[in-house]
């Protein structure tokens, strides 16, 4: 788990610095027209090559990541094995080069759009990929993966934004390579992780090894995605997701989508086996039992995709991105650069009026603790109330408040393990205490390990649940704390009263 923590703690070390565009200029042959896209390992732009009249897509590899001596020669030798691959269902590289620091490869420009794009629109609309579909591109894009493991070739970060749903109604795989290619020791250990977080195998994630049945087990995300609208395995922070992968049982899909075939689902069971002797063996093996279970259930599966490029969300032209070469290097700032091919949710930081919000409300508490003490001190003195024989459970009640207080300002829920306790313990004794009825211990008694236990379990239960887990934590210390308040006020009403 070290090496994987050292990745992850490195996630967040990118310099800051300001982009700039290779919009209007020439890069060896080819005329750089506008840019595409970007990702966390390069930026792509529409090229022209004026010699052969043809318009192609460049990608520029981000070149802070490309900094270790051996780079170049790794670069030259796993580029000529990604340009070797020759298959419909694998974007066609046509050239790798190296100019004033720029590491750039020149590929087939495609027209289409990604099966991100795809997947996110269904989502929208609240709908689902048709499973013929669904089972059109997986054929295809197991044909790629078929070739290319054939070709000792691995692509170590399949995900739906590197399948390319052409209008000639075929899955093209792309991308292929590049984390081979950017795959040395800078890359994996003071780098971006390779692949991604969503889609990464336990394997790769925990120590960066790689196979085919890695490349299986992305995919197998991916179909589940393509499923049930969404990923299995998610969190706040990269850590969460890495664990969750290695540790966390699958969701079955059915669970979230009770419509999905059974025999669908078990494709996607066997391709997410966390251990890869579990898993298809190969790409062609997975293919025949996504066809069997097409077949088994009666789905007519298309020659070609033919899903319409209208649904699709209209292409925003980007804003220039960053591409680093030379001084320009030190000047480093778009943070934001991996966040296309990552996909890290990490939460950001509260701001600092929050912060201070949420310190002046527990100082707050705590200050009408220590002055509502005070105040019943002198009045017990003066009038001679015995309030605090009777009330003194409610000290319990506050303390647990302040703890519920902290718990609703910072949204963690392990706050409820001492706040629990103390407010289920403080209630039930001054229950006891104001009614005089102590007897009732031997009926109410099970009540105690249930708080203790509820107290426990509850954070593990909701730090599970993402942002839904803290909107509960909210939602419900806010109710306790105005049970409790209510609770003080008739409790310290009735002691007056009774001391009278």
């Amino acid at each position: 788990m070290r090496p994987m923590a050292a990745k992850i703690k490195t996630l967040a070390k990118t310099k800051h610095m300001a982009p700039v565009s290779l919009e209007g200029q020439t890069l060896g042959k080819y005329r750089i027209l506008e840019p595409l896209g970007r990702g966390g390992m390069a930026q792509v732009y529409k090229a022209y090559h004026p010699s052969l009249d043809r318009y192609v897509a460049i990608k520029v590899l981000r070149s802070d990541l490309v900094e270790e001596s051996e780079f170049l020669s790794r670069f030259r030798r796993e580029a000529r094995s990604v340009a070797g691959l020759r298959h419909p269902n694998i974007v066609q590289v046509y050239d790798f080069d190296v100019q004033s620091e720029l590491y750039f490869m020149v590929m087939e420009l495609l027209e289409g759009d990604t099966l991100k794009a795809y997947l996110n629109a269904f989502r929208t609309r609240g709908e689902r990929m048709p499973l013929g579909e669904l089972t059109r591109i997986l054929n295809d894009v197991l044909a790629g993966l078929t070739y290319a493991h054939s070709e000792g070739v691995i692509h170590r970060d399949l995900k739906p934004a590197n399948i390319l749903l052409t209008r000639r109604g075929q899955a093209v795989l792309t991308d292929f390579g590049i984390a081979q290619i950017l795959g040395g020791t800078q890359y994996t250990v003071s780098g971006a992780l390779m692949g991604t977080l969503n889609y990464m195998a336990p394997e790769q994630g925990r120590d960066g090894k790689c196979d085919v049945r890695s490349d299986i087990y992305s995919l197998g995300i991916a179909y589940y995605e393509m499923l049930t609208g969404s990923v299995p395995f998610d969190a706040d922070t990269p850590l969460a997701i890495l664990m969750k992968h290695l540790n966390d049982p699958l969701p079955l899909p059915r669970t979230l989508e009770p419509s999905i075939p059974e025999a669908f689902e078990r494709v996607a069971l066997k391709a997410l086996a966390k251990n890869p002797d579990e898993r298809y063996q190969s790409a062609a093996e997975m293919s025949a039992a996504i066809n069997a279970a097409a077949q088994e259930t009666g789905i007519q599966v298309p020659e070609a995709t033919t899903l319409p490029q209208t649904m699709t969300v209209p292409r925003v032209r980007p804003a220039p991105v960053p591409v680093f070469s030379g001084k320009g290097k030190s000047d480093i700032a778009d943070d934001g650069f991996a966040s296309g091919d990552t996909e890290i949710k990490i939460k950001p930081p509260r701001p600092e009026s929050a912060q201070k919000q949420g310190s002046r409300g527990a100082l707050t508490w705590v200050t009408l603790m220590v002055l509502g003490n005070m105040i019943l001190l002198w009045a017990s003195g003066v009038y001679g109330w015995s309030v605090f024989g009777l009330a003194w459970p409610m000290e319990l009640v506050l303390v647990g408040g302040l703890f519920f207080l902290l718990m609703v300002e910072s949204s963690s829920p392990w706050l409820l393990i001492p706040g629990g306790m103390l407010m289920g313990n403080g209630l039930l004794l001054a229950y006891y205490a104001l009614t005089g009825r102590w007897q009732d211990w031997a009926i109410l008694w099970p009540l105690e390990p249930l708080i203790v236990a509820g107290s426990i379990i509850a954070p593990f239960w909701l730090t599970r649940q993402s942002d839904g887990g803290r909107a509960f934590v909210r939602w419900f210390g806010t109710g306790v704390l105005v049970v409790a308040g209510i609770t003080f006020v008739i409790s310290l009403a009735v002691a007056i009263i009774q001391s009278l």
